[in-house]
C-alpha cells in the first residue's frame, strides 16, 4: 500500500479538530481563546458576560497557531505548553523505549521458541504467559510489581527517574544519557547511570507486559507459517544447520507482520500506557502531566496534549509503512 500524503494529512487535520473540541467539551474551566482589547464581538453577548468568539474562528486561530508551534499557555505554570510537553516527551520515550526494548528481546524469541516446539511444553507455557501479559491490566501489574519489588523486598524504588543524591544536568532529558556524558561520569562515574536503569526497570517491565505478549504471540503465528514453506523444506534438504534455518532464513521472512505490531505497539506502549505507568509509579513524562493537567482543568495543556500524540501516531504510522515497505519486497513493485 503506497504511503498517501494526502491520508496523513488529513489524519492531522482530523486530529486538530478532536483536540479542539475535547478541551471545549469539557465542564468548567477558563475561555481557552483571549479577546483582544477592543475587539467588537461577533454577536449579542449578555451584560455583564465576557465574550468569546465563534467557535470556527476560534478553531481557525487555534490551527494557524498550531503550524507556528504555539499551542497556548498553560493556566497553572504560565509557561507555553509546548515547552511544558517538550521537556516531558524525554521522559515518556526513554520509558517507553525501554519497555519496547524488553518486549523485542524477549517476546520475538518466545515467539520462536513456541514455533520451533509446536504442541509441546515450551509451546504452552509460552501461550500461557502470553494469554496472561496480554490480559493483565497495567495498572494492576504495577501495583504488584511495587508491592512485591519495593514494599516487601526492597531491591527497587518505588518512584521518581533517579535518585536525590545524584545531581546531573538534563542536557538531553534522556537519563541514561545524560547520567553518560562526561560531566556526570567525571563525578559519579556510572552510579549514577546504574541508577537510572534502576529506577526505570519496573515501569519498563509493567508497560512491556502487553507488547512482549503480543510479540510472542504474532512471532508465533507467523513462524509455524514459514517454517511450513518450500524453501525452508529445501533448506533442510540441503542439509544446513536448523539454527540458521529458523533464526536466518525463517525469522527474517516471519518478521513482517511483526514490524507493523512493533510500530502500532509502540505508539500504544509510549502514549497509552504511559499515562497509566506514569501515574503509578511517579514518573514525570507526559502521561502523567496529561493526568494531572485533567485533574486541575488546565485545558490548554489538554489540546496540546492530544495534538502532539496524534502527531506522533501518524508519524510513527508513517515509517512503519515505510519499513514495511523496505523488508517486503513485493510492496516496491
Amino acid at each position: 500500500m503506497p504511503i498517501r500524503p494526502a491520508r496523513m494529512l488529513w489524519a492531522l487535520l482530523s486530529i486538530t479538530l478532536i483536540a479542539f473540541f475535547v478541551a471545549r467539551m469539557a465542564p468548567g474551566g477558563q475561555p481557552l481563546e483571549p479577546v483582544a482589547a477592543g475587539a467588537a464581538p461577533a454577536y449579542p453577548a449578555a451584560p455583564g458576560d465576557a465574550w468569546i468568539p465563534p467557535l470556527a474562528a476560534q478553531y481557525l486561530g487555534f490551527l494557524a497557531r498550531a503550524v507556528r508551534g504555539d499551542l497556548g499557555t498553560s493556566a497553572l505554570s504560565g509557561r507555553p505548553v509546548s515547552e511544558e510537553l517538550l521537556a516531558r516527551w524525554p521522559a515518556t520515550l526513554e520509558l517507553g523505549g525501554g519497555a519496547m526494548l524488553i518486549a523485542i528481546l524477549a517476546g520475538i524469541p518466545a515467539g520462536v521458541l513456541a514455533a520451533i516446539h509446536r504442541g509441546r511444553p515450551a509451546d504452552y507455557l509460552v501461550s500461557a504467559v502470553s494469554l496472561a501479559g496480554y490480559s493483565m491490566p497495567v495498572f494492576w501489574l504495577g501495583l504488584l510489581l511495587i508491592l512485591a519489588f519495593s514494599v516487601t523486598l526492597g531491591v527497587a524504588p518505588v518512584s521518581g527517574r533517579l535518585d536525590i543524591a545524584y545531581d546531573v544536568p538534563a542536557h538531553t532529558g534522556f537519563m541514561t544519557v545524560d547520567t553518560l556524558l562526561p560531566e556526570a561520569t567525571a563525578t559519579y562515574g556510572i552510579d549514577a547511570f546504574r541508577d537510572a536503569l534502576h529506577h526505570l526497570l519496573l515501569p519498563a517491565l509493567a508497560m512491556a507486559a502487553v507488547p512482549l505478549a503480543a510479540f510472542a504471540r504474532i512471532t508465533r503465528a507467523s513462524m509455524i507459517a514459514v517454517l511450513s514453506e518450500d524453501y525452508i523444506r529445501a533448506a533442510r534438504a540441503r542439509g544446513l544447520p536448523e539454527a540458521r534455518i529458523v533464526w536466518l532464513h525463517a525469522l527474517r521472512n516471519a518478521l513482517l507482520p511483526v514490524i507493523t505490531v512493533g510500530g502500532l505497539f509502540f505508539v500504544s506502549t509510549a502514549v497509552a500506557g504511559a499515562i497509566l505507568t506514569e501515574t503509578i509509579f511517579g514518573w514525570p513524562g507526559i502521561g502523567s502531566y496529561i493526568v494531572s493537567s485533567v485533574q486541575a482543568r488546565d485545558y490548554p495543556v489538554i489540546q496540546g496534549g492530544v495534538l502532539m500524540i496524534g502527531l506522533l501516531v501518524v508519524c510513527v504510522n508513517g515509517v512503519v509503512e515505510l519499513l514495511y515497505r523496505a523488508a517486503n519486497p513485493r510492496m516496491r513493485r
